[in-house]
């Protein structure tokens, strides 16, 4: 028994190159992953604050922007990609939070909540210094005052030195926190489940796909099509539109589950979103009959997923793409999950509309294109027909 699976492994190279080559992949890209830049910076758009609590604010982590203009927080932070908008009024702060990245929010308010610190520590400085000072003139005042004990005696009258008051303690801010997407009660999960959806429709249409096609092919039936006068494009084209009825119910379904269970806050369009997911689920679905081309059986299509699908989550955001090593960062934008979930946290964390994401969808289409191409030139190369 063992010798004979021995013999079976040896024979499939395939298997032997997937088994042992895709764990060293994977672990050489985490470390690149986590090798990369930690100096996560928030920008922060201020209007009408004093200058001194902007200066003790400021730090190599958040960026201040000078904002003129007389439009909401809500809208300046739409129109500038900020982090968060401070407004003084008085002594009461104002501070409007994007919220869509936790780590930002959370460099934010322990910026500000420093700043007020370290305010108050100057301003008690400063009283401990003019009180040591006043200390020392009524030290000579009372020398003074000693030995003039006998003639202030004479004439009833004894001086005292008083204490400098023109001290000024620093303001006592009040603080209201307001939120675009979320609360303060938002965790990290706010942040990535966006992400997530994207990622959990793209991996198991491409999953499913893949290895009902690869049935298909091992059973012959996809051999017996393609004998008949049918020609490849209306094979193909009828596998995606069979495999994308049920890819479109899971995706519908994935996207009410999580909106109605996990109860998410929405800022855009729910009908971007089933399109953002909809065109995902159809690259996944070309990408999966393409991939399934070059696996003889489900075992190896099941081996493709660390090297086609997990480096999609790892750039799909989960890793903040702008802290990753300069030479990786382009890797990005080869992953059609990274311009899917982009646009799905943009459209619910920042209520972009289509025109803005546009850009992103356009080229899922192309990946779309792309595979659909490729599927075309593998079923003629791979297969005798």
């Amino acid at each position: 028994m063992i010798k004979r699976i021995l013999t079976e492994m040896l024979r499939d190279k395939r298997t032997l190159a997937l088994m042992f080559i895709a764990p060293l992949f994977i672990l050489s890209l985490l470390y690149f992953l986590f090798q990369s830049n930690t100096d996560q910076t928030a920008s922060l758009g201020v209007r009408n604050v004093n200058t001194t609590l902007v200066s003790a604010v400021k730090n190599k982590h958040v960026k201040i922007h000078e904002v003129t203009s007389n439009q909401s927080a809500e809208k300046v932070i739409h129109d500038h990609d900020y982090a968060g908008v401070l407004s003084q009024s008085g002594d009461h702060l104002a501070l409007t939070l994007q919220n869509s990245d936790q780590s930002k929010t959370a460099i934010l308010k322990q910026s500000l909540q420093k700043g007020q610190i370290q305010l108050k520590s100057q301003a008690a400085v400063t009283v401990i210094k003019t009180q040591a000072k006043a200390l020392k003139k009524m030290q000579a005042a009372l020398a003074a005052v000693t030995r003039q004990m006998g003639q202030a005696g004479r004439n009833g009258q004894v001086g005292r030195p008083s204490m400098d008051k023109s001290v000024k303690n620093a303001p006592n801010y009040q603080v209201t926190t307001h939120y675009l997407y979320g609360s303060s009660k938002s965790t990290y999960f706010n942040t990535l489940l966006p992400i997530l959806i994207g990622f959990v429709v793209f991996f198991f249409v491409f999953l499913i796909s893949g290895i009902a096609l690869l049935r298909e092919r091992t059973t012959g039936t996809l051999n017996r099509l393609l004998a008949t006068p049918i020609k490849r494009g209306e094979v193909i084209m009828g596998y995606l539109s069979g495999y994308g009825i049920f890819a479109l119910i899971q995706t519908l379904l994935v996207v009410l589950f999580t909106i109605y269970v996990f109860n998410i806050q929405i800022l855009g369009s729910i009908w971007n979103i089933f399109l953002i997911n909809i065109l995902l689920a159809i690259v996944a679905l070309t990408l999966g009959l393409l991939i399934s081309t070059f696996a003889s059986s489900e075992f190896q299509m099941v081996q493709f997923i660390p090297i086609v699908v997990i480096p999609q989550i790892f750039f799909s955001g989960i890793i903040p793409v702008n802290q990753m090593a300069d030479w990786l960062q382009p890797v990005a934008k080869i992953m059609p999950l990274y311009y899917g979930a982009q646009s799905m946290s943009d459209v619910i964390q920042k209520g972009a509309s289509i025109v803005a994401i546009a850009p992103s969808l356009g080229i899922l289409l192309i990946f779309i294109v792309v595979f659909l191409a490729l599927n075309m030139l593998s079923m003629r190369h791979y297969r005798q027909v």
